[in-house]
């Protein structure tokens, strides 16, 4: 009885695999992360038209743009500008990077930009406010979900 058995290293699994399902391919495609660096597809042009403006504004804002050698797992490159040759760029996006540190300080900036807008609309608001009839300013949310039938 022993004879009739198949070498278990033998038998493979390949049959009860499932298939894979097709999905789409992003059309950006990921970096691979580096710690304290956060990523951003960039506009260096739009309809064959270089946007200057766009990208240089971004580039004072800090963010370096990122070199095709550095990122070999991203392999549809398009070379659209000579400007850009070293860069990944792809359908007009480059792909830029910034240190995360220099994200958060803009996000707390423009976070107390928008405090500073509200406390003055609120006390605008609360200006124009009357005693007799006062105006309420809650700026409160609440979500609810339906009761199942």
């Amino acid at each position: 009885m022993a004879e009739n058995r198949i070498n278990r290293e033998l038998d493979t699994r390949d049959k009860n695999v499932r298939k894979k399902a097709w999905m789409r391919p992003e059309t950006l495609p990921s970096p691979i992360f580096q710690d304290g660096y956060a990523y951003r597809w960039v506009r260096v042009s739009n309809q064959g038209q270089t946007d200057a403006t766009n990208v240089s504004s971004k580039l004072r804002e800090g963010w370096e743009p990122c070199r095709a050698k550095d990122h070999p797992e991203i392999t549809m490159v398009t070379i659209e500008q000579e400007r850009f040759k070293d860069n990944v760029v792809i359908g007009g996006l480059m792909l830029c990077k910034a240190p995360q540190e220099m994200l958060d300080e803009r996000t707390e900036y423009f976070q107390q930009q928008t405090d500073s807008q509200m406390r003055s609309v609120d006390n605008n608001l609360m200006r124009e406010s009357d005693p007799r009839m006062p105006m309420f300013n809650e700026r409160k949310s609440k979500v609810t979900f339906g009761k199942g039938t």
